[in-house]
């Protein structure tokens, strides 16, 4: 895998702490459109791609926060088309629009990511700009390219929708995964060789939002968490297995690692170290292991 040249790393770097602020929120909406902190971190790694080249192409820096949010409400859409099955929009029927009250309800706030997925596309991104993120009226009709009437609309016909099913709900049954049991392991045993032989010649890692490498570049991830004191635990995150990370001390996990095997081996690492806002996110469950 090339390395980057010094000058666009360094660039990447600058736009990246640019933006460090306002990607949380940005997950959180990609998030619940889509149902998912994986598929959520997803739009948002290629809207930020998409706002630094668009940057080094003019001279002029736009208001970031809503140029940013207006890039990310594109991104999903086209996501979410590709997705047809959670694609779903409806028709605003503004003249049956009832006075909106500008207070968020705080069952829509807590509502599940899957709960969203049953709001028809406009409501949804009504629901979650207004009421989980905070935005103004104008502001999530700018972003969602439509009139302050529209989302008034939707706003009110997603609230109710979404109260009206809060409760309801099904998780999807995991699969048992004794690879995944072995390397959780290896990882708090800190036996390092132990792992590194258990990854493929042609590993792919994924740090997100951080650097990528392959096939014996891998191995220095292992040196690297060396240093650190956290511990793995196999836990059902969003109807798959993944690994939990536990930092020294902490109930809660810091961040989520997954992994994909191929032949007893594994074959590919994503780890989200570096951006640990999907753990306020993500709904899970402990696995115990076997």
């Amino acid at each position: 895998m090339t390395a980057a040249p010094p000058a666009l790393s360094a660039a990447r770097e600058a736009f990246l702490g640019l933006v460090a602020a306002v990607r949380p929120e940005l997950h959180r909406y990609c998030a619940r459109l889509t149902g998912s902190v994986i598929e959520g971190e997803d739009i948002v790694q290629e809207t930020l791609a998409k706002a630094l080249y668009a940057l080094s192409q003019t001279n002029e820096v736009p208001a970031l926060r809503p140029w940013l949010f207006r890039i990310a409400h594109n991104t999903a859409l086209d996501f979410l088309k590709r997705h047809a099955t959670k694609y779903r929009d409806a028709e605003i029927e503004v003249e049956e629009l009832v006075a909106v009250d500008d207070k968020p309800d705080p069952l829509v706030v807590r509502a599940a990511l899957a709960r969203f997925l049953t709001l028809p596309l406009s409501q949804r991104s009504a629901v979650i700009l207004k009421d989980v993120l905070g935005h103004s009226l104008e502001e999530t009709a700018e972003t969602m390219g439509t009139s302050v009437m529209a989302v008034k609309a939707a706003l009110s016909r997603g609230r109710a929708k979404l109260l009206e099913r809060a409760g309801a709900g099904e998780r999807a049954e995991p699969a048992t995964h004794a690879e995944l049991e072995r390397y959780a392991a290896l990882f708090n045993a800190r036996d390092w060789d132990g792992l590194r032989a258990l990854v493929g010649d042609d590993c792919e890692l994924d740090l997100v939002s951080k650097s990528q490498r392959r096939g014996a570049q891998v191995g220095v991830y292992f040196t690297n968490y060396a240093k650190q004191d956290v511990a793995l635990r196999v836990v059902r995150l969003e109807g798959r297995l993944a690994f939990a990370a536990y930092v020294a001390g902490s109930s809660a996990p810091a961040y989520f690692i997954l992994l994909e095997f191929d032949g007893g081996r594994v074959r590919a690492i994503r780890d989200f170290r570096y951006v640990p806002y999907i753990a306020a996110e993500a709904e899970f469950e402990l696995v115990e292991v076997r």
